[in-house]
């Protein structure tokens, strides 16, 4: 339920109509509120986001680190000289240095991100490290179709995907994705990808719930985002985090739930919220290796090579654009 208010608080004029003023305004005027996950990583959240990563509980990063570390060298061998190495969503980078340590004739490396002070920190750090290597930044966002830089059309092209970023979008939208990366990159193009495996849900649970609760002020910081950025008026202490499990659709559920009756204002619009009352901020959906090809293969994906760690927690594949 929705009515015109003014809004409360300072807003940043420069976010006013921004898109994550219409996305917010958009989702929390839906029967179901909801705010897409995407706009949990700004400099707060990306930095919240780097702590949950270090967390006993969270093992998708580091699992996935393991293995990138352990299969380098063999997915440096898959890469022709003169390629081009091409990363959707790069952030910081740090586990692209694990392929570019072992990728020595890559011509250049291609970081696409929303952030143009990570592009900018990730270009200056990986220029110093590896003086040969061209560096060209994208600043978009990859879920919208790219063009690439016509010097690379005649190159070989290797997506990488790392961190199960797939798992946030649902099936249909996954597969949409993985097409329109496919048609960035263009035929004979192979991508690297992190994919998460389903597993015990006690421990899928905690990963996502940590017991210090940064998960929960990474997940409430969206609240925030909204006070400092639209002058909206949430109470943080109004409102808790929320991780569950959904068996049928194999996927994690974060929410933030509204402790209490309450109306909140945003960018000149006034919501209304039920005690208990939810909005959803993000899916994580978890795989079966085999459901995950199917899902790559629905795109115009062959999958090509597949590796775990030795609990099966996560997987990394190498897939190749299907003719």
């Amino acid at each position: 339920m929705e009515q015109s208010a003014r809004p409360h608080g300072r807003a940043d004029p420069a976010a006013i109509g921004s898109d994550f003023s219409e996305a917010l305004i958009a989702g929390l005027s839906a029967p179901q509120k909801s705010i897409p996950s995407r706009f949990l990583y700004d400099a707060a959240g990306s930095a919240l986001f780097e702590k949950i990563t270090t967390l006993p509980e969270y093992y998708p990063t580091r699992t996935e680190t393991d293995i990138l570390r352990y299969q380098a060298e063999e997915i440096a061998a898959i890469v022709p000289a003169g390629a081009v190495l091409v990363e959707f969503g790069s952030g910081s980078s740090t586990k692209t240095e694990l392929l570019l340590e072992r990728m020595d004739k890559l011509h250049a490396y291609v970081p696409i991100d929303i952030s143009s002070a990570a592009l900018r920190d990730a270009k200056a750090r990986i220029a110093e490290r590896f003086p040969e290597l061209l560096v060209m930044p994208i600043e978009a966002d990859f879920a919208q179709p790219i063009v690439m830089p016509p010097e690379f059309s005649a190159r070989p092209l290797f997506g990488f995907f790392p961190g199960s970023t797939i798992g946030n979008s649902r099936p249909i939208d996954a597969v949409a994705l993985l097409a329109s990366m496919r048609r960035t990159l263009g035929p004979d193009a192979h991508l690297i990808i992190g994919a998460d495996l389903k597993k015990n849900v006690r421990r899928l649970l905690a990963a996502y719930d940590d017991a210090d609760g940064v998960t929960a002020a990474f997940n409430l910081n969206l609240l925030a985002r909204a006070n400092r950025e639209l002058g909206a008026n949430f109470k943080l202490d109004q409102f808790k985090h929320s991780a569950t499990y959904d068996m049928r659709n194999g996927r994690i559920d974060m929410h933030l739930v509204s402790l209490r009756e309450q109306w909140v204002d945003v960018g000149g619009h006034r919501f209304h919220f039920d005690a208990g009352e939810q909005i959803h901020t993000e899916h994580s959906h978890k795989y079966e290796i085999e459901g995950f090809h199917t899902l790559v293969s629905e795109a115009g994906w062959r999958p090509q090579v597949v590796w775990t760690d030795a609990e099966r927690l996560f997987s990394v594949h190498v897939l190749i654009a299907d003719v």
